[in-house]
């Protein structure tokens, strides 16, 4: 009996690893204290030689040395509480030679009575993907220094006329906060009593998204307040497809007669 029971026990872990190595992505388990027991093909594949096996380090040998403390902290406090944890990024040096950012999602291992004896790891690159988030906020960062930057009332609208962006100057001129315009409708926000054109057809929102314009106007601003200016506006392009996503219009006070 006790050597079927080794035969049957020696079976399941080897269809269990066979099972884990047939993961795509790096699959790493750790004991309570955070020492590595397990891990498949792919964890393997991206660990770098100089680090030796995995099996039998401790995981916070593969962190950046800022992210070792709080991680190791980190872990001991859910393996005292027990709470099943979130997803989160950290930093390993791997196969590359190089730190890079991977997104590990992970669940706890229990024991036959729900205590916490480890936790389970997948691993997902996320470097290439978290580079182009950062790029992209430091761009729309320049965008909107750029646009407070601006002397002249600048509005932002989708294709629809849907107000997405404004800048100081706009707000001091309509008498709104961009809080107060972001989401309206901009004929809505500030409508046009009077326009005469400077270059073609009165200006409209079929008209705004086909060409630039330029005229002058008479538009109601808070507190039923008029201002005479001077608009000029021009279709946004997406730079992928080629198709208008919306408009930018600027305003400059102007001395007009209608």
């Amino acid at each position: 009996m006790k050597a079927t029971a080794r035969i049957a026990s020696n079976r399941t872990a080897k269809k269990s690893t066979l099972d884990i190595d047939l993961l795509p992505l790096p699959y790493v388990e750790m004991d309570a204290r955070g020492i590595i027991v397990r891990a498949n093909r792919a964890a393997h594949a991206i660990n770098h030689p100089l680090q030796g096996d995995l099996i039998g380090k401790s995981g916070w040998d593969l962190l950046a040395i800022d992210e070792k403390n709080r991680s190791t902290s980190a872990f001991l406090s859910l393996m005292a509480s027990g709470d099943e944890p979130p997803s989160i990024c950290r930093s390993i040096f791997d196969r590359s030679g190089q730190f890079r950012t991977y997104e590990i999602h992970r669940s706890i291992i229990r024991t036959t009575g729900g205590k916490p004896a480890g936790m389970r790891m997948i691993l997902v690159d996320v470097t290439e993907k978290k580079n182009a988030l950062e790029e992209a906020q430091r761009t729309c960062q320049w965008l909107e220094s750029a646009m407070r930057s601006v002397a002249e009332a600048v509005i932002l609208t989708d294709a629809l006329g849907v107000i997405r962006s404004v800048n100081p100057a706009a707000e001091a001129l309509l008498g709104f906060s961009a809080s107060e315009l972001e989401g309206k409708v901009i004929e809505e926000t500030a409508p046009i009593l009077e326009y005469r054109s400077l270059d073609g057809p009165a200006l409209n929102r079929r008209v705004a998204i086909d060409r630039s314009t330029k005229g002058v106007a008479r538009i109601l601003v808070r507190n039923g307040g008029k201002v005479n200016v001077e608009i000029s506006t021009s279709p946004i392009f997406d730079k992928d497809s080629g198709s208008v996503s919306g408009v930018a219009a600027i305003l400059r006070p102007a001395d007009a007669s209608f």
